[in-house]
């Protein structure tokens, strides 16, 4: 019979929501539409908010330094995907496969900026977020789950959406303002998006706990 350890589900759809998002997050979507203004929203912006509510059962159930050992892997995991999609597109194709490369590589090409960006935000909001859930537990104890992990979450996603949109989108050679305008009108409603998702997916958060406590 099947059987799987409930944390080594847990890592590893942590992980694969990780490589998920890093393979499919360019894709975006149209999510509101009203006048001049539009919203659409990376594919990634179901994914992420589960990340991080995945840390944080792993934080509640397991402690800070299991959290960030598992950071540390799925940072880890990013940077071997890079490396190997450098490498794969960089081979030269075989016949059969000859009029498909370009499709190959406008897929799994990604620039180094880009890469770059998503690291360090990743990076960052993982470890911000373990930070604050752990202090807000020291602090609150084992009572109000759905607060600290909403803080926690909410806090730790806007230094993610803001540091990826700075890095990837400033415009070194437009002024302070214009870029100023321009980033805020990205990370704003982008940010506003996941703490909407972290928020609904807060019942998760509860249930994976329970379930991952359980014998």
């Amino acid at each position: 019979m099947l059987k799987i350890q409930k944390l080594d589900f847990l890592i590893s759809l942590y992980i694969a929501c990780i490589m998920v998002s890093e393979l499919m997050g360019a894709k975006t979507f149209p999510l509101l539409h009203s006048g001049k203004f539009f919203l659409n929203a990376s594919v990634g912006i179901f994914l992420v908010p589960l990340v991080y509510s995945i840390n944080d059962i792993i934080t509640e159930v397991f402690g800070k330094e299991k959290a960030q050992s598992i950071v540390r892997s799925g940072l880890v995991m990013i940077f071997f995907l890079l490396l190997f999609s450098i490498f794969a597109v960089h081979l030269p194709p075989s016949m059969r496969f000859l009029k498909s490369e370009k499709a190959y590589e406008t897929i799994f090409t990604v620039s180094a900026r880009i890469s770059a960006a998503s690291l360090t935000a990743f990076a960052i909001g993982e470890f911000l977020d373990v930070f604050i859930f752990v202090k807000l537990r020291q602090k609150l104890g084992k009572k109000a789950l759905w607060l600290r992990t909403n803080i926690s979450n909410i806090i730790s996603e806007f230094f993610d959406t803001a540091i990826f949109m700075t890095l990837a989108f400033y415009a070194f050679d437009k002024p302070l303002g214009n870029n100023f305008a321009f980033l805020f009108s990205l990370i704003l409603p982008y940010w506003l998006l996941k703490c909407f998702m972290s928020i609904i997916e807060t019942p998760l958060v509860y249930l994976g706990v329970r379930w991952l406590r359980e014998k």
